[in-house]
């Protein structure tokens, strides 16, 4: 029996590539990707936190290029879709959507696990 994931994936694909819902952290001490949440509606977002401030741009820009370095893409490959004054944002990637697809659940399960706490049965 197949067990349940805990969270839908926040990407779609397409032929050209795939799109990410984001839920954005400005100003969050590091540039990281932590993993996918559930708001309260239902959706899934993968978290994602800068350094850079929510001024002029430059958070959106922070977040391209940490998604285009942690997928392994060119920076021009990944584009704003929607969200440039909001936390929630909508993120396109052009490539492969099989192995971005594949990337992004290698980098949510990575984090989920290294926030997971250990219990030792206590």
């Amino acid at each position: 029996m197949v067990a349940k994931q805990a969270f839908k994936e926040p990407w779609r694909y397409s032929a050209a590539g795939i799109s990410i819902a984001l839920r954005v952290t400005p100003r969050g001490g590091r540039d990281d990707i932590d993993g996918i949440e559930q708001l309260a509606d239902g959706r899934s977002v993968l978290k994602v936190r800068v350094r850079a401030i929510a001024d002029g741009g430059e958070a959106n820009k922070a977040v391209l290029v940490l998604l285009a370095k942690s997928l392994g893409v060119p920076k021009a490959s990944v584009k704003l879709l929607s969200g440039a004054t909001s936390r929630l944002k909508q993120i396109a990637v052009d490539g492969d959507p099989a192995r971005l697809g594949e990337a992004l659940r290698k980098l949510a399960q990575a984090r989920a696990a290294d926030a997971k706490p250990t219990d030792q049965g206590n």
